[in-house]
Parts: structure tokens; sequence; C-alpha cells
């Protein structure tokens, strides 16, 4: 023992400068708990004293019990009683924020069950914070796509996903505002960009509806979000793409582009145009029935096959520039034409009236 190094006493301080360190605000600090009451837990900080946890926490201390080590945040660095004030609660979700900034910097995935829903998005908890996950960042199979009139169906969709596993991304999050926003679609964009890669032009695909809208019909095609546009629906003319098909239904359809978020689909092109063979019937110069469906300023639009529609020029109705076709045909008449012309490639069969 008489060659023992003596050690200062300043040695002694700067060796435990940590635990002679005086608590501040803000301060996570790490101790164990001296007694679990009613209204209060008492946890021992060591050289940095004593904390105290109030009573409006104990459903985070619930299954504490003496001897038990915790990590707290300290509120109030010295009350009236010598003792600190700690959170538990604050403690817990410092941590779940590490956690949570930690997953938005790997970018990995994760899994979120939503609790509650709005026309927005859908409500969430992650790691004991409240988030949000914007119906814009659903994915194609989840994105509820609806016509202009149905806003309501909106909520109806996204309440379908409550209480249902999610795997999502984190889009951004800010612990000074309370903010965390996911995102199911950058969650599953690595997929999608190999499948992508093993589509083409052409390519005859099978998918699911997942909205029925004015202008057309959107489809899931395993994941990759698809739109058949109102005129590729059908051969026909179509005024409602409802009248064809309905959320839920599973379709056949050619893919016909493709771009970085979104196929274009056709359903009319697996199925034989019927204007070509309704069209190699007619002649020119030959007499045809047929319906009027829409009058214009340049003239009438004459139904004369269930595929085929043609034209009766203004200029085929009399002769001045003050011909008025309103004046002349009535919407649902059926009248006979003349065949003037038929153009194949062009699409296009030209009429006139037919004289009695």
């Amino acid at each position: 023992m008489a060659n023992a190094k003596k050690v200062t006493m300043d040695e002694l301080l700067e060796k435990n400068e940590d635990s002679f360190k005086k608590v501040i605000a803000g301060d996570t600090v790490e101790g164990k708990v001296l007694s679990v009451k009613k209204h209060e837990i008492l946890i021992d900080l060591g050289a940095q004293g004593v904390g105290l946890v109030p009573r409006r926490e104990a459903s985070f201390a619930k299954n504490l019990n003496p001897g038990d080590n915790v990590t707290a945040s300290v509120v109030e660095a010295e009350m009236n009683d010598g003792f600190c004030l700690l959170s538990l609660r604050k403690a817990v979700k410092d941590k779940s924020w590490d956690e949570i900034v930690a997953k938005l910097d790997s970018g990995d995935t994760v899994e979120i069950t939503p609790f509650d829903a709005n026309r927005g998005g859908l409500l969430v908890e992650y790691e004991g914070i409240r988030g949000f996950l914007p119906v814009s960042q659903l994915s194609a199979e989840h994105y509820p796509r609806v016509g202009s009139a149905d806003k309501d169906e909106i909520l109806q969709r996204l309440n379908a996903l409550v209480n249902k596993p999610i795997k999502v991304r984190i889009l951004d999050a800010n612990k000074k505002e309370n903010k965390l926003i996911f995102s199911e679609k950058e969650a599953i964009k690595d997929g999608l960009a190999e499948r992508f890669s093993e589509l083409k032009v052409g390519d005859i695909v099978k998918g699911v509806v997942t909205g029925v809208v004015d202008f057309g019909v959107f489809v899931n095609v395993d994941g990759i979000e698809g739109l058949v546009h109102i005129s590729e629906i059908s051969w026909e003319r179509v005024n409602n793409p409802s009248d064809y098909v309905k959320v839920g239904d599973q379709v056949d359809a050619k893919i016909i582009a493709i771009d970085k978020e979104r196929l274009s689909l056709s359903m009319k092109q697996l199925v034989e145009d019927p204007w070509i063979s309704e069209v190699d019937k007619l002649k020119k110069g030959s007499k045809i029935e047929g319906t009027v469906t829409r009058i214009t300023p340049f003239g009438a639009f004459v139904q004369i096959s269930p595929a085929v529609e043609a034209l009766v020029h203004v200029s085929e109705l009399g002769e001045g520039s003050d011909v008025d076709p309103e004046k002349l045909f009535t919407l649902n008449e059926r009248k006979s034409f003349k065949v003037l012309d038929i153009d194949k490639e062009g699409r296009k069969i030209s009429l006139s009236v037919a004289k009695k």
C-alpha cells in the first residue's frame, strides 16, 4: 500500500464529474425506484438527488416496483421540497422520437395500424406518437378513387382501412412541431420500379377496379395504378363508366402506354372492333336508316348501327349560312339518310338526308 498513488480531490471530482453534475430541465436521467405510492413515485438519482414522478403519470408507472431501474426526463430541476420533478411520459416520448428519426434517416419500412380516418387520410399511432397517413400517400390498392359526386365514399373507403396493418415509410418527422407523416407509396416504390421494368406496351394484364370516375376506370395491377380512359372502355359510345364495371371487379386490359407512375390501359382493344365489320356492310350511295343522337351547329350525328355513328354536315342541309340543324332535326328522331363517303382509316362516315 506504500506505493499506492494518491488521488487528489480535483482528480476525484474530474473522474466523477457526471455523477456530481446538477440536473437541468430537459435532461434525461437514470435512477432506481425508491418507493411507489398512490400520489407519487420517488426515484433515487444518486449524487444528483431524488426525483419525484407525480400521480398524473401513474399510468406510466403502474408496473414499477422499488429497485427497478427507470429513465425519466427532468421537468423542474429543484422544487421547494428539494426534489426534482420528473416525467416518465416525456422520457418515453423522447425515446420514441429518437427511434422515429432513426427510421426516417434509414428509410426503413415500418408497420402501422390506423385507429381512425377522415377525408384527408388515416390517423395512426407509432411508438406512442400520433401521426397521419395522407390519402395522397396511399398505394394504388388503397387510394379511394371516387367520382366527383361521391365525396362521402372517400371516408367510407378510408374507414375500411381502420384497424388493418399497413406497411409504410416515415415521410416527415418534426418533434418540435409534433408532426409525423407516413407514406405507403414510399414503402412500395422500390418493388414498383422493378415491376414497371418488367412491363411493356402491348402486354395483357389482369387487375382489380379500385375506382370508377366520370373520365374512366382506375385499376390496380399488382400494386401499380392503371387508368382505362372512358374512350378505351368499349368500342361503343360510353356515357357512364359505371355501366360497365364497379369497384372490386377483376378485369383484363391491354397496356397502351407506360409512364413513371401509371399505366394507360385499354379494355376495348381486347375484343374485335365491331365498327370495321359493320362498316363493311355499307356502300357509298346506299340509303340507310338512322337515329339522330346529337345536334350541333355544324350538323347532326346519326347512329346507324350499335357501333357506327355518322355525321350529316350542315353543308348537306341546304344552301346559305343560316341553316340551323336544330330546326331540321329532333333528338332520337329516326330518318332515312344517304351514304356520301366512307373513310375507314379516319373512322368517318358522311351522310346526307335522303330525298323522298
